[in-house]
């Protein structure tokens, strides 16, 4: 079977550091952290209250077909993501009305935030009152539905991926297939979330919250910061690319995958390193050749070491600088591995490296690179960003600085 490159040529960002690709960009070299207290919802009650919230979002900047009404939250930030997107890689929604595309948005929470306003409103109202507005953008469907429909895009095949942590690179990985081999001409892919009371109270009552920042890596570490955002990533053939003097960010290489089930919550070493090695082999990368590790970094004592002794399994005694940007980000949950493939792009296209923030002394049995608090200037050629969620849901993708001969 023929095979094409891949490419990616548009980013859309939604984070808690800045939305769209330059504000983004510029919070990744400054290493920006997004931590403050909740505001989004009432959060008295909780022993530990911060929480990484996507600001300055005005919907109706970005939803103009769809009543705005109608979305939930999650949904409002995958359609606007989708623009932002679409309009860092040069491509109107009428570019791409004839061709063949395809939509894949990773979530953990859909929209859950739906749900905590209908429990609270039949708490206090009664089930005979629920708002059926409220009801109609509870479905996780809609987050790839919603954008489908709001950018009138009758050949893209819509869907929703719910991988929990790992989504959007699941995502990531569903549409480097479909334009690998030609299932279609270009894919909108990436994950979103929006900060939900529920998964909160969940993490809260796991323990696993952290009392004012995320700290991965460090000794000192608590847990992590629940947040909120979306990242969507335009793909393309390299031919289409090139044929229409689009800008590149990256090649996208191979992805791997695998779900272990070990336990609902703790990862798994091995299943780590055999879904980082599926990745490379898929990509055709030898170990060697990596230069930088995007890790899935939660910042909570197993999660880090873990992952840690998984990248020394595969890369040896002296792997390539690993960095934890939830230590900016927080915990975006589906949009967590999506914005992590954004900033490894950025980093190669721009020849940096973000930095792991809020960090003091890492660990021993960490025992990494990770960049600590300040960016540095390095000419990356290969990144693997992983993505490692509950019921041992993993995913790691390949990425490399675009060359126009990679034989």
């Amino acid at each position: 079977m023929t095979t094409r490159r891949v490419v990616l040529t548009g980013l859309g960002v939604l984070s808690s550091i800045g939305n769209g690709v330059e504000e983004f960009t510029q919070a990744l070299r400054e290493g920006r952290c997004g931590a403050a207290p909740i505001t989004l919802f009432d959060s008295s009650g909780f022993r530990r209250t911060f929480a990484h919230e996507v600001r300055d979002f005005e919907p109706e900047q970005w939803v103009r077909r769809t009543p705005v009404e109608e979305l939930g939250r999650a949904s409002q930030f995958s359609i606007a993501a989708s623009q932002m997107a679409l309009r860092d890689a040069g491509w109107t929604p009428e570019d791409l009305a004839e061709r063949r595309g395809l939509v894949t948005i990773g979530t953990t929470d859909g929209e859950a935030r739906e749900l905590d306003f209908l429990i609270e409103h039949e708490v206090n109202e009664g089930f005979a009152k629920l708002d059926g507005r409220a009801v109609r953008r509870l479905p996780a469907h809609r987050l790839a539905n919603s954008v489908v429909k709001e950018l009138r895009l009758p050949r893209a095949v819509p869907s929703v991926v719910g991988t929990a942590c790992a989504a959007g690179n699941y995502a990531i990985g569903d549409g480097l297939d479909a334009v690998r081999f030609g299932e279609a001409d270009y894919a909108l892919v990436g994950g979103s979330d929006a900060l939900a009371r529920r998964t909160f109270a969940g993490f809260s009552r796991m323990g696993l919250v952290a009392s004012d920042r995320c700290r991965p890596f460090d000794s000192d570490r608590e847990g992590l910061l629940t947040a909120e955002g979306s990242g969507v990533l335009v793909l393309e053939s390299l031919e289409s690319a090139q044929a229409r003097g689009a800008r590149i960010y990256a090649e996208l290489l191979g992805y791997g995958l695998n779900c272990d089930a070990h336990h609902p919550t703790a990862p798994d070493q091995e299943s780590v390193v055999r879904c980082m090695c599926i990745a490379l082999s898929n990509a055709g990368v030898k170990p060697g050749d990596v230069d930088l590790v995007s890790a899935h970094g939660t910042g909570t004592p197993t999660n880090d070491v873990t992952e840690s002794q998984a990248i020394h399994d595969v890369f040896g005694d002296n792997p390539p600088r690993t960095v934890a940007l939830k230590s900016m980000l927080g915990h975006s949950m589906g949009a967590a591995s999506a914005l992590g493939a954004a900033a490894s792009a950025l980093a190669l296209a721009h020849g940096f490296i973000p930095p792991t923030v809020n960090h003091r002394t890492t660990d021993p049995a960490c025992d990494l690179d990770c960049v600590p608090n300040q960016s540095v200037e390095a000419q990356l050629r290969v990144v693997v960003n992983n993505g490692l969620a509950f019921g041992g849901n993993n995913a790691s993708v390949v990425l490399a600085r675009y060359e126009e001969d990679r034989s």
